[in-house]
């Protein structure tokens, strides 16, 4: 990997995705996680945030077919709010469904929910009932053990297997860019993986570049795929 020090510009990642997808998922998978944040799928909808607390009505159908709105609530909390617990709960379970057991706890033990404490980091989450059904959180991106003041990592993003398809990972990813900005961040890092490939279509459609790894110093895993946006526009 080239050693450059370089992630303020974006650079536009021209290799082709179908070119390399086949070879990279099956690495990704006996690796573990890749760095990925995994669990929702590319949405239809596009939602927006009305300030720290949000209620939104969500269209969905019971499993007798019948139409219901459902009321969800973005709430930005501390690290160690009792809450969080829920989006690691999701979190484990997704991972454990996807890597096994050892892979999902590695990922875990990686990134402590500490990563995302105060005064520069905030967990999102979306609740649904008093349950947490999808979430994400920042932190400052590091470069080793030197954190850049400008850059802003998303990691944990979330969304429960029984309310996708609902535009809920796009209101993280804006309530996530939110709470970014108000912490004084211009721009926004997040990886994701080959086994992602949802991920991946997401993040490009909501307007985020894809780098070249080669770019960065280092990466989560060898299969890890980054993605950046200014935060400024």
């Amino acid at each position: 990997m080239r050693q450059t020090g370089r992630v303020s510009g974006p650079v536009r990642w021209s290799r082709p995705w179908g070119s390399w997808r086949e070879t990279e998922l099956s690495r990704a998978i006996a690796a573990g996680p890749g760095g990925a944040d995994i669990g929702f799928r590319a949405d239809t909808e596009d939602r927006t945030e009305e300030g720290i607390v949000a209620h939104t009505s969500v269209g969905g159908a019971e499993a007798t077919g019948a139409a219901r709105a459902d009321e969800i609530r973005m709430l930005r909390v501390h690290h160690d709010d009792p809450r969080v617990q829920g989006l690691l709960d999701g979190l484990l379970a997704e991972y454990t469904e996807r890597y096994g057991a050892e892979g999902a706890a590695n990922e875990l033990a990686m990134y402590p929910v500490s990563e995302f404490a105060a005064p520069h980091g905030r967990v999102v989450l979306a609740e649904l009932d008093g349950l947490v059904v999808a979430g994400g959180a920042v932190r400052p991106y590091k470069q080793g053990r030197l954190a850049m003041a400008d850059t802003a990592e998303f990691k944990r993003v979330w969304t429960s297997s029984d309310h996708r398809r609902r535009g809920l990972a796009r209101r993280v990813m804006a309530a996530l860019e939110e709470a970014a900005r108000d912490l004084g961040y211009t721009r926004a890092l997040l990886f994701t993986g080959p086994a992602q490939p949802e991920a991946v279509a997401l993040y490009e459609r909501i307007g985020y570049t894809a780098l070249d790894p080669a770019d960065l110093d280092e990466l989560p895993h060898r299969s890890s795929l980054p993605f950046a946006r200014d935060l400024r526009g």
